[in-house]
């Protein structure tokens, strides 16, 4: 009987740690999955640090042009206007390019939101290396307010010759009440 209870003791460790793991395995797998699309580029997912352009250094493909749209849309809950200035250029690889959104909080209070970019398709992600963008930081407009935001860019010279077009995404979420827990939490520090 002993060897019996000591088998059940063993085997509901066992179990227990397993079920642990894969609890600790679950909860990590959003933050490694979004460092792994940052680096692969897969998913869409670009980089969230603005790329050092060398005007000096850069060297500019006359000989080709690559067409990137523009596209824009609102995370659940969110109640801004959103969209691009312009829906699409065309860029020589290598050219820094400035492009600009136009956002405005239409609601009566206070409102922060993050955009979050896509690509598509998702082997020209690292390609397209940001300068400036609004995306790399909270927007917070007031009641009413509007504002035109820029966004700067370059497409590496390396990009594919089969890729002639890029798709730029962002979605725009709502992130008010979690910028709200931001300043109090920096108020009581």
């Amino acid at each position: 009987m002993k060897v019996a209870q000591r088998a059940i003791k063993t085997t509901v460790i066992k179990l227990s740690l397993i079920v642990v793991g894969m609890f600790g395995f679950g909860f990590a797998m959003v933050p490694l999955y979004d460092v792994f699309c940052e680096v692969t580029g897969l998913n869409g997912k670009t980089n969230s640090e603005a790329y050092q352009y060398q005007s000096t250094s850069a060297v500019v493909d006359k000989s080709r042009k690559i067409t990137v749209q523009f596209i824009t849309n609102l995370g659940e809950g969110a109640q801004w206007e959103f969209k691009p200035v312009v829906s699409q250029i065309k860029v020589h690889p290598g050219q820094l390019k400035s492009v600009e959104f136009f956002a405005k909080n239409p609601t009566n209070t206070t409102r922060s939101s993050q955009a979050v970019p896509s690509i598509s398709p998702s082997e020209g992600t690292i390609f397209l290396q940001k300068t400036e963008c609004f995306c790399f930081e909270q927007q917070t407009l007031q009641a009413g307010e509007e504002v035109v935001m820029p966004m700067r860019f370059v497409i590496d010279q390396e990009i594919p010759k089969h890729i002639k077009k890029l798709t730029l995404s962002y979605t725009l979420f709502d992130v008010t009440e979690s910028s709200t827990e931001k300043v109090a939490t920096n108020m009581d520090s």
